[in-house]
C-alpha cells in the first residue's frame, strides 16, 4: 500500500497540459517542478539552436534527451505515479 497523500492537482489537467504543450515543460511548472523543468525546457531550446545552427550531433543528442524525458513523463502521468514538488501523487 502507499502512503503517500495527494496532490491537489488535478490528473486531467496536468495530461493535457504535458500533451499539448510539453514542450514548453508546462507540466513541470504546474506542478511546482522548476528546476526540472527549466532544465528539460533547455533541453528543448538547445537542440532547436543547435538545429537552426546546424550543428547535428549535439541538437540531435539534446532532442532525444528531451524527447524522451517527455515521454516517461507522460507514461508516468497516465499511471498516476507523476508527483508534485512534494512528493504527492496526482491523481
Amino acid at each position: 500500500m502507499n502512503n503517500r497523500s495527494t496532490s491537489s492537482e488535478k490528473k486531467l489537467t496536468l495530461v493535457l497540459l504535458c500533451w499539448l504543450f510539453g514542450l514548453f515543460s508546462v507540466h513541470r511548472f504546474y506542478t511546482g517542478k522548476y528546476l526540472s523543468g527549466g532544465l528539460q525546457l533547455l533541453a528543448f531550446l538547445s537542440a532547436g539552436v543547435f538545429g537552426a545552427l546546424e550543428i547535428e550531433v549535439p541538437g540531435i543528442v539534446a532532442g532525444t534527451i528531451g524527447g524522451v524525458w517527455l515521454i516517461v513523463d507522460f507514461m508516468l502521468i497516465i499511471m498516476g505515479k507523476f508527483t508534485d514538488r512534494e512528493g504527492k501523487l496526482i491523481k
